[in-house]
């Protein structure tokens, strides 16, 4: 991303410069302004045409320019095709109708294909099938020819046929750490022990997390629990099981 922001700085730089430069005046109009052949030089009147020529090229200049900062701010907040109205795509495809070629755009499309493959690995990852099903679905609509999306979609179909445990929490339940989140906790500790199996759990903030962990291995207590802990504005939990012996 700092690479975008010292573009954007060179553009700017170049309106700024565009800006300021002197109007080349004519041969005719130089030598009268120089005085030529007179005591002192005249002030020489630029024409009016001369000065709205240039006046839409720095506006154009400086329109990309805002646009282009605009969907880097958009993309770093992952507004990347929403909403409507503000979001990085609509930003950078914008700017490609005023410069097809512009590099930084082009790059910008293929980073909002990568962030949309992130998400979706994540989610996988999570057992959220139908998110990361969304987020490739997205992928495809800013650029289905990208070689990352065809890999995630072999990733995700490989995890729905996992053998794994997934468990969607209810957030509110979890979040007020309620006696039926405990219970279930408790029952999905068991499952873990039973199973050997390796857990991720992924809730809102550390706190709620932690909480989630230390209600699971008391209910299991003398058994070690294995497992990682993430942060996802949803709440979960996943029992990757061991893969069979052949």
């Amino acid at each position: 991303m700092q690479q975008y922001r010292s573009a954007l700085v060179c553009l700017w730089f170049t309106l700024l410069v565009a800006c300021a430069a002197p109007v080349e005046l004519s041969h005719e109009a130089q030598q009268e302004a120089d005085g030529e052949g007179l005591g002192s030089p005249n002030l020489t009147e630029i024409a009016e045409d001369e000065i709205t020529s240039i006046t839409p090229i720095v506006n154009e200049r400086q329109f990309i320019a805002d646009l282009l900062y605009e969907a880097l701010q958009a993309l770093d907040n992952d507004r990347l095709l929403t909403p409507v109205d503000d979001n990085a795509h609509g930003r950078f495809k914008r700017v490609l109708a005023y410069e097809p070629d512009n590099e930084i755009a082009l790059e910008g499309l293929q980073d909002i294909v990568q962030r949309y493959v992130e998400l979706a690995e994540q989610s996988m990852r999570r057992g959220l099938f139908e998110e990361a099903k969304t987020f490739l679905d997205n992928a495809r609509f800013v650029d289905a020819s990208h070689p990352d999306i065809a890999g995630a979609s072999l990733a995700l179909q490989s995890e729905m046929n996992s053998a794994d445990l997934f468990f969607n929490l209810d957030n509110r339940e979890f979040a007020g750490k309620t006696e039926k989140a405990m219970v279930q906790l408790a029952d999905i500790a068991e499952q873990a022990r039973q199973e050997n199996a390796f857990f991720l759990i992924t809730a809102p903030n550390d706190e709620q997390a932690r909480w989630m962990f230390g209600i699971m291995r008391d209910a299991v207590s003398g058994y070690r629990l294995r497992g990682n802990i993430e942060l996802s504005s949803q709440t979960t939990i996943r029992l990757r099981l061991p893969k069979p012996k052949e």
